[in-house]
Order: C-alpha cells, then structure tokens, then sequence
C-alpha cells in the first residue's frame, strides 16, 4: 500500500532540500578554501567518503557531522555579509524547501529558519520535540551562546552539571561550547524556537 501519511512527505521534502543546500554549500566552501577531501576531513574529523558523499547529495548527514563540517568551513561575518550591490533583497522559502534535520532518535526535528549563508556563525531554528526526545550536542565553537524560546510543552536543558526546566512562555540562554542536552521528559510535543551564536566575537 502506498505511504498516504503528509508528515512523512514533508519529511522527505525537507531532507531532501537539507541534502540539496548542505552538499553545495561544503563543495563550494572547500573549494573557496582550496582544501581537498582529505584536507577536510582532517581538520572535521568527518570520515573522506562521508564528505564526499554530502557533496555529491548520496546521503543524509547527522547533526553531529554537520556541526563538525560547519566548524571546519569557518566563514567570517564580515565575508558573509560583504556585498556589492544595494538592490532590495527578498527571498521566500516554501515549507518543503525548508532543510529539516532529525535527530539520531528521530523524535527531535530542526527545521533550519535562518539563512543558510549565516550558518556557519548564527544559526536559528524551529525546534520540535516528541515526549522521550532526547537532543544531544557536542560543544560548539569556543563562545558559543545558544537560546532557547519554549512556545508550548515544557523542555528540560542540561549544560554540564546544571540543569533547568523550561515552560511554555519561558526562555533560557547558555553557552554551548560544552556538551549539552535539551530532552522532552513530559508526555506532549514540545515546541520552541532555537537561536545559536557561534562567534563570540559578533557579540562584542
């Protein structure tokens, strides 16, 4: 019987557009850098034919290997916003075109609402997670700030030995260049908003 569920064809939109955006953009930085695969994977930690096979759209990374890459392919702000050009900009994103990460449990979905061109230093997303979620990061760039809006449900976030509740209507800020770990321990979808910094320096 053929698969009638919406969520999942949304799903498979947004891995798709992920792949799509992820692949270009780390092809492209590589190159900007005149950095090899091996190269590459050397300052990520990301396997050669992992990165390889990103760039050629043949796979669906983990948030773990895209933190790394993001690491890696370091772009300053002052490269990313440079511009020549003074002509309105407008761009809109369909929902299916939005790149949706999923996490290792599969029951925390990121659906990435910033613009990919800042990716490398601000990120911000559209956080969902089920009851039992579980969201678990690595420590990002040194400095790093991440903030989290709950909009409804309750999340808990746990950085280092310190942990905090976080209730519809609430926000919590940390640094997150450490381990950390948001998790879903009531018995509804919990949504929020999620905004990291990974430069220290645009802060100052």
């Amino acid at each position: 019987m053929a698969d009638r569920d919406p969520k999942k064809h949304e799903f498979d939109a947004g891995v798709h557009a992920l792949s799509g955006n992820l692949g270009k953009t780390v092809q492209r930085l590589r190159k900007a850098y005149n950095l090899s695969l091996s190269e590459l994977s050397e300052q990520s930690g990301v396997a050669k034919s992992i990165i390889s096979q990103i760039e050629r759209n043949e796979t669906n990374p983990t948030l773990a290997t895209i933190w790394r890459l993001s690491q890696a392919l370091d772009v300053s702000i002052e490269r990313v916003l440079a511009t020549g050009t003074e002509e309105p900009f407008l761009e809109k994103l369909s929902k299916a075109d939005t790149p949706l990460l999923v996490s290792d449990d599969g029951r925390c979905r990121l659906s990435i609402i910033g613009w990919i061109k800042t990716v490398e230093w601000l990120q911000w997303y559209d956080f969902q997670c089920d009851p039992g979620g579980v969201l678990e990061s690595e420590g990002h760039q040194r400095g790093s700030i991440e903030s989290l809006s709950v909009l409804s449900g309750a999340l808990e976030v746990e950085v280092g030995e310190r942990s905090e509740t976080v209730r519809s209507g609430e926000s919590v800020r940390y640094r997150c260049d450490g381990r950390h770990v948001i998790r879903n321990a009531s018995d509804e979808t919990a949504h929020a908003i999620m905004v990291c910094i990974l430069k220290a320096a645009v802060m100052e």
